[in-house]
């Protein structure tokens, strides 16, 4: 096999070139699809008066200096989030979805896919009308854009509503926990969307080899060191999710040029010698997350479904 035949994972920017630019801004996305980025990452929330927004906390604290709960503040108004801007230099503004979306049907950009991280603090009914209206606002959004985007969801409350609202849009599972991946959303997903840490001890092996042989794709986050880039190709992800996108470019075309050679620089002492790759580890972020998922979106086995006659509204 000659080193162009070999299939190497594409580069998707989380939260766009988030290490260069402010995360989850407008000029983030724009820099991973310069840098050539195969797609783009962000998150969603809602604000009080039904603006669905771009940012990973469900607070505005962390990025913006801002306070309280975008649930809680209105995107409109003299106080409005709209006009907020970062911490981080270059100072932006926050966007939107439809923000977002106006940038992805760009003719220039119509080639790059849309990872919609769906935090589970969200009202999955709400969220996901207010996506679907503003996704087929544009022009020819059954072909055009519809296909590029992937719902990468957390909890399992979230699938029926993704499947009745969206049914167009392909579906991920977001987690850090291959037994909760397993047991919840096996048969829902066409994607896996795990956390390196994950994917990096033995029930890991075993969950990459599983995936691989039902058809169903591996991206893996968020890799941003260069030997785990590396572990990302000898596992054969399909995705690797970058806040670096130029370094694994960079990195990728170089393998296409020599793949043996560059591949042999990169050790893999760091699976032995990291806490976090370690059954205890992996034990504890299982728990973790669980308890974390049930706090802000109920029981994991225990959920209302959507009501069947919104199903049909939506669907015609």
């Amino acid at each position: 096999m000659t080193p162009f035949a070999r299939v190497l994972p594409e580069c998707w920017g989380h939260r766009g070139a988030s290490s260069a630019y402010p995360e989850n801004t407008l000029a983030s996305f724009e820099a991973a699809i310069r840098d050539g980025a195969e797609g783009i990452e962000s998150d969603v929330h809602v604000s009080a008066d039904g603006v669905v927004v771009m940012f990973h906390d469900p607070a505005l604290e962390r990025t913006t200096g801002s306070k309280g709960l975008i649930r809680e503040r209105n995107w409109y108004g003299q106080d409005g989030i709209e006009h907020l801007r970062t911490i981080k230099e270059p100072r932006q503004a926050i966007p939107t979805f439809a923000e977002t979306i106006a940038l992805l049907m760009k003719p220039e950009n119509q080639h790059v896919n849309f990872n919609v991280d769906v935090k589970p603090q969200n009202d999955p009914d709400r969220l996901f009308q207010l996506v679907h209206t503003i996704i087929a606002q544009q022009p020819d959004w059954e072909t055009k854009l519809a296909p590029r985007i992937l719902l990468g969801l957390w909890h399992p409350r979230f699938v029926a509503y993704a499947k009745a609202r969206l049914p167009y849009c392909r579906r991920s599972h977001i987690g850090v926990s291959t037994s909760l991946a397993r047991k919840y959303f096996w048969d829902d997903v066409e994607v896996f969307s795990m956390a390196f840490a994950a994917l990096a001890g033995g029930d890991g092996w075993r969950f990459r080899d599983q995936c691989k042989a039902a058809g169903k794709k591996i991206m893996v986050w968020t890799v941003n060191e260069p030997e785990h880039m590396m572990e990302c190709v000898r596992w054969g992800a399909d995705v690797v999710l970058t806040d670096t996108t130029k370094i694994w470019l960079d990195l990728r075309g170089a393998l296409l040029v020599d793949y043996d050679a560059i591949l042999s620089r990169y050790g893999r002492w760091f699976l032995w010698t990291t806490w976090k790759f370690y059954l205890p580890y992996i034990i504890m972020a299982h728990r973790v997350t669980k308890f974390h998922l049930e706090s802000v979106a109920g029981p994991l086995d225990r959920y209302a479904l959507p009501e069947s006659t919104t199903v049909e509204t939506v669907a015609a």
